[in-house]
């Protein structure tokens, strides 16, 4: 039986790649609680779907849509969690760029995710990048 969770994390993160907005919906809880990590513009607790759809959209709009998920690396399931590390590359026209890694452990419940907990390989970037 596969794990209910790593195949919801994976199918989120799929879409993600795709930019599938319709599956993410369906995928994020109305009521998800995400933590994003740092201190800049994008940082902090979104209570819901829409703050985390509210997140994605200032950060295409601070890397003039160039954000991409460029790399996905399935670390492991465990109960309803699924743990990945992700590689994240933007740049802005001044010629600021990002590369970075990031570790998501999610939670899922009824086919949902509901708890999306974010750390950073370089936080110290991040905060430069989206400041």
């Amino acid at each position: 039986m596969k794990n209910e969770a790593k195949s919801v994390v994976s199918a989120f993160l799929t879409a993600v790649q795709n930019g599938d907005n319709e599956k993410l919906a369906t995928l994020l809880h109305p009521s998800v609680t995400w933590s994003q990590p740092g201190e800049n513009q994008i940082s902090g607790i979104k209570k819901s779907n829409a703050e985390v759809f509210q997140m994605v959209g200032k950060m295409f709009e601070l890397s003039a849509n160039t954000l991409r998920l460029t790399d996905i690396t399935m670390i492991g399931a465990n109960g309803n969690k699924a743990s990945c590390v992700l590689r994240w590359t933007a740049s802005t026209p001044n010629g600021n760029t990002l590369e970075v890694d990031n570790i998501d452990v999610y939670t899922v419940e009824n086919g949902q995710i509901t708890q999306a907990e974010i750390f950073s390989a370089d936080l110290e970037k991040e905060n430069q990048f989206w400041a």
